[in-house]
Formats: structure tokens, C-alpha cells, sequence
């Protein structure tokens, strides 16, 4: 989004020092999200295909991506030391993703319309690449938003992926529609704005209602919990760790000397992680995502209390199993945990030595 505003600024003004600013801009986005990448090869090939290419030749230019490599380069540095561990990260969630149907067509032609745009903004959503194309001098967002929005749908990416190229676009609409319906008669131009304000801010509350915890109990959080999964996914977690803290409690002193806790998904890591430590639990033991660069504790635990897992995935990693405690989940949670994650193996060791098994079974998630 900040990289958008440097460019609107740099095609307004003519002033190429903003290549400066949409730079760290795109840096900066890069450090957080890699999919920024494709945006600013789209608004590259916008600027190419575009009477803006003639920015392109400013030492300015030359000037920012220098800057944004060097903003860039301890993470490409870590990721090539790493070899290049995100990019096989990247490959499973998409591959889960395509064989869980999350990454379908109509999923992400529907996510466009409903979460990456308020419903009532598509129209300007519509307006505004019409807006931008037909203007000379910003026909190179237009450009960038179209290829982006395409690459993430042939690609088969999550339909939200694309969401922060749509504040800049539906500006230009809002500013377009704006100038139409001001040429029109003042009860057509104040219908248009009522129903447009209107139905943009009726949804708006309604995915707030759905998407953030706005109250603690009542009929509001019920509402919630009904319809949001994520939401769902952020309860019964002090009720997760205290029945680990309990199995704990049974085991004897020389058990407790050496216990570890290997958790399977990085919410039960991060549980256990940040509320574990009220019940004195070890850290976490996870190999999934960046949990799994931390390595396996020294000295090598001998006992382990195993969650995420059913008997058969326990006993197939870990040796001499047995249900220990199943977790009592209140019967109207239904998320993830309480579907598939409830029980909880203590164990023994790994079939395998930890260096190998570490090494085995890395995951992503």
C-alpha cells in the first residue's frame, strides 16, 4: 500500500526522487511477505508497457533497487544459509492448499468479491481500474493491479493473498465515482453516495462482528464463534495446557527429569510456549515451520508427553505409547483441537536417534 502511494506520488509530481521512498517501501514489504514480489513485477510491467517506462531510465530507479536489495539481503542471506527453507514451505501450504480445495476458482474469484473488497465497494473497485486505465499517466496501476489479481488466480493462491492491492484502486474509484455522481441531479447524486456509504459500512460492521472478538460472553461472541473458524482456534488453549501440566503431575521424579513435550502443530507449540510456563512446563519440542530450526533439547528427553497425534501416528514416530489423558473441550467448541487434536500419548524416545529423526520428520504447516 505504501509502495502504491510512492508511485501515485512519482506519476503526479514527475519528481523521480520517489523512487527512493516506493523502494524502502517495497523493502520493507518484502521482509514481511515474499508475495510482495509479484505485485512489483506487475507494476514493473506496468510501468513497461506504459508511457511511464520513460521512469525507468532515472538513476533514481537504479538508486531504489539498489536500496531495496540491500533492505533485502541479511534475509536472502539467512534464507540461502538456510537453504532456502521458505521456499519449500511455500511449496506444501500451496500443494495442501490445492488438495483441501481452499485454492479453487470460485473460492478466490468469491474472495475477491466478499473479503479482499467490501461487496458494496466493487463498484468502486470496477471504477477504479476503469479510472486508472484510461488515464495516461496512472494507466501503469491499472496494469499492476489487473497482473496481480491474474497471477495469484492462474497460480491458484488464497483468494485474501491479493487484499492489500485494493485500498489504492478503490480510491481511484471512490474519487471517479464521486466526480460522476456530482455532474448528476442532487437527489440521484445524494442516493447513489447514501446506498454506497450505507452498504459499505453495514458490511463493514457485520465482517467486524464476525472477525474480531468485539465482546467477551453474550450473544455477540456466540455470533462470532458461529461463523468464524480463526476465532474458534483461539479457544480452549489454557484448557490444552493444563490437562499436559496434569499428565505431568503423574509421572515420577525420574520421568520429570527428563520430560519433553512435542507438540505436532504450532498452535499447541505456541500454547504450551507461552502458557506453559505458569505450570512449569520444558519448552515446546516442534518440528513444524521455523519451530524446527531451533533443534531438539540437549540433554535428549527419554519421556514424552506426544499431542496432535492419534495412536497410530504416536506409535509409528515414538516408541512404547499410551493415551495418557484426553482434553476435556467443551462440546460446542468445534475447532480444529477439539475435532482431532484431543488426545495426549506419553511415550518414550523416537524409533530413530534424534539427529536423524529430527531430520526425517520436518513439517510444514
Amino acid at each position: 500500500m505504501l509502495a502504491t502511494y510512492g508511485v501515485v506520488r512519482l506519476l503526479e509530481s514527475e519528481d523521480e526522487r520517489w523512487w527512493i521512498w516506493i523502494a524502502a517501501f517495497a523493502g520493507f514489504g518484502l521482509m514481511a511477505k515474499y508475495t510482495v514480489v509479484f505485485f512489483l513485477a506487475a507494476l514493473l510491467a506496468g510501468f513497461v508497457f506504459t508511457p511511464a517506462r520513460r521512469h525507468l531510465a532515472s538513476r533514481w530507479f537504479l538508486f531504489g533497487c539498489s536500496l531495496t536489495l540491500l533492505i533485502a539481503v541479511p534475509n536472502l542471506l539467512w534464507q540461502a544459509h538456510h537453504n532456502f527453507i521458505s521456499l519449500h514451505f511455500l511449496e506444501h501450504i500451496h500443494a495442501r492448499d490445492i488438495r483441501l480445495g481452499r485454492s479453487g476458482a470460485g473460492s478466490f474469484w468469491l474472495f475477491q468479491a466478499l473479503i479482499c473488497a467490501n461487496p458494496f465497494a466493487l463498484p468502486l473497485t470496477i471504477a477504479g481500474v476503469i479510472t486508472a486505465w484510461r488515464s495516461v499517466r496512472y494507466r501503469a496501476l491499472s496494469i499492476a493491479f489487473i497482473l496481480t489479481i491474474l497471477f495469484f488466480a492462474a497460480t491458484k493462491g488464497r483468494g485474501y493473498y491479493t487484499g492489500a492491492v485494493y485500498p489504492a484502486i478503490i480510491a481511484f474509484g471512490a474519487v471517479a465515482i464521486m466526480r460522476w455522481a456530482s455532474s448528476l441531479r442532487s437527489v440521484f447524486c445524494n442516493t447513489i453516495v447514501i446506498v454506497l456509504w450505507t452498504g459499505i459500512l453495514a458490511f463493514g460492521v457485520y465482517a467486524t462482528c464476525v472477525l474480531v472478538p468485539v465482546a467477551s460472553s453474550g450473544p455477540l461472541k456466540a455470533f462470532a464463534l458461529a461463523r468464524s473458524e480463526d476465532l474458534r482456534e483461539e479457544e480452549g488453549w489454557d484448557t490444552f495446557v493444563e490437562t499436559i501440566a496434569q499428565v505431568r503431575d503423574t509421572l515420577t521424579p525420574e520421568q520429570r527429569s527428563s520430560l519433553g513435550i512435542a507438540t505436532v502443530n504450532y498452535g499447541e507449540q505456541g500454547a504450551v510456549e507461552i502458557l506453559g510456563g505458569s505450570y512449569g512446563l520444558p519448552a515446546p519440542i516442534s518440528l513444524t515451520n521455523s519451530a524446527w530450526l531451533r533443534g531438539y533439547p540437549t540433554p535428549q528427553p527419554t519421556t514424552l508427553i506426544v499431542t496432535g497425534l492419534d495412536l497410530d501416528g504416536a506409535n509409528d514416530e515414538f516408541t512404547d505409547c499410551r493415551l495418557a489423558a484426553r482434553v476435556p473441550y467443551p462440546a460446542n467448541l468445534n475447532n480444529e483441537e477439539s475435532k482431532y487434536g484431543r488426545d495426549i500419548f506419553l511415550c518414550g524416545p523416537p524409533h530413530l536417534p534424534w539427529p536423524e529423526f529430527w531430520k526425517k520428520y520436518q513439517r510444514f504447516g
